[in-house]
């Protein structure tokens, strides 16, 4: 097989698969993922059934798909950011920006994840919550580089990177509701998730970490 063919037949197999994932984001919204079947996915998707497992084992398996790119998303975001050292100094407001951004530019990929991080089948719940768990492990490592913090226990820093972790959460909760016309409740959602940061890094200087 020619080179040129492969590619082409690679290229077709990549763009199918996202079909498949972009079709099971639009049904899920009509109801929950773990009620989709994979017929009516494949159809959605323009395909037959069968060819369906080309690609995926199970809906489980593109149901974690789904939890991986909405994730990477978000992180190859975040470390695109960290390399900026401006970033770092304002981390505060660059977090708060970050998040909204990429909840506005993935925005069926995160309503996904917070409508499945409860409702969703076990392999996918079990998904997002390694997820946001690797998240706080990672947001730990740049937090430690702040003032007050370089002498903490990892444990400390990793309890409140969960809190920040969990206000992103929340936040993110809100720009998924978030109508698309609405630029004036984007500022509001953003200057929230600054204000609730900043009340957390106040506690940093009287924190004993032990």
């Amino acid at each position: 097989m020619s080179e040129p063919v492969a590619g082409g037949r690679k290229l077709q197999k990549e763009r199918t698969r996202e079909a498949l994932m972009n079709a099971a984001l639009e049904l899920s919204l009509q109801k929950g993922f773990a009620q989709l079947s994979l017929r009516q996915v494949s159809q959605a998707a323009g395909l037959v059934p069968s060819a369906f497992y080309r690609h995926f084992e199970s809906m489980d398996e593109l149901g974690l798909a789904l939890v991986e790119r909405c994730f990477g998303t978000l992180r190859t975001m975040i470390r695109d950011a960290q390399r900026d050292p401006e970033v770092i100094e304002h981390i505060i407001d660059a977090s708060a920006e970050i998040l909204v951004e990429a909840v506005k530019a993935s925005k069926a990929d995160f309503a996904f994840v917070v409508r499945e991080r409860l409702t969703g089948s076990e392999p996918v719940r079990e998904a997002i919550r390694h997820e946001l768990d690797l998240f706080v492990s990672e947001l730990a490592v740049v937090l430690v580089r702040l003032p007050n913090i370089e002498s903490w226990t990892t444990e400390d820093v990793q309890m409140v990177a969960r809190l920040f972790v969990r206000n992103m959460q929340a936040n993110a909760e809100l720009v998924v509701e978030m109508p698309e016309d609405r630029p004036d409740l984007e500022a509001k959602i953003v200057e929230l998730a600054r204000r609730e940061m900043r009340l957390i890094v106040l506690g940093f200087a009287n924190w004993r970490s032990s």
